[in-house]
């Protein structure tokens, strides 16, 4: 199984997870709590804009949540809003009100339901520290995964807004 956390688009050989019913087929559940899948019975799990949504005190937990129903050597595929980009473009002098604005709402999340709430900034350092500690290695940053169409590749002002980490098990 291949698991896409928080998606919309189905693509064949991916399951979507996601804590609201957004396809006909997905499966309901919560990154944090993958307590419905086996140890090691995931042989990829890609997660584009959903860790920043972890509440922080529950960010260790859910990253071992995800390295234990990986499959050994397996990938997961993280894309977050980029903390450090974000803030650069907030202190340019460059960038309109507008969106200065627009970027805030990424940074905090657009609010628009009870689940559009971002509870952690994310930059390369804190991924890398969290990833390890709960065991995942050889981490790979990329410009893109070119697996979905989604905010992973989002550049709304000509440079990309996310981080995008692979992280094997």
């Amino acid at each position: 199984m291949k698991l896409h956390i928080g998606g919309e688009q189905e693509k064949d050989g991916w399951t979507i997870l996601n804590t609201q019913q957004k396809t006909k087929n997905n499966l309901i559940g919560d990154l944090s709590n993958l307590s419905q899948f086996e140890n090691e019975s995931i042989e990829e799990i890609y997660a584009s804009h959903v860790l920043e949504h972890v509440r922080q005190k529950d960010i260790e937990h859910t990253l071992a949540g995800v390295y234990r129903v990986l499959k050994k050597n397996g990938n997961f595929y993280i894309s977050v809003p980029d903390l450090d980009v974000l803030c650069h473009t907030m202190l340019s002098p460059y960038y309109s009100r507008d969106i200065k604005f627009h970027i805030m709402r990424i940074i905090y999340g657009g609010q628009i339901d009870q689940y559009d709430f971002h509870y952690f900034g994310w930059n390369v350092d804190f991924m890398s520290i969290f990833l390890t500690k709960v065991g995942f290695s050889d981490l790979k940053k990329v410009k893109n995964f070119g697996l979905f169409d989604d905010t992973s590749s989002y550049q709304p002002y000509g440079f990309p807004i996310s981080l995008n980490i692979i992280a094997k098990k």
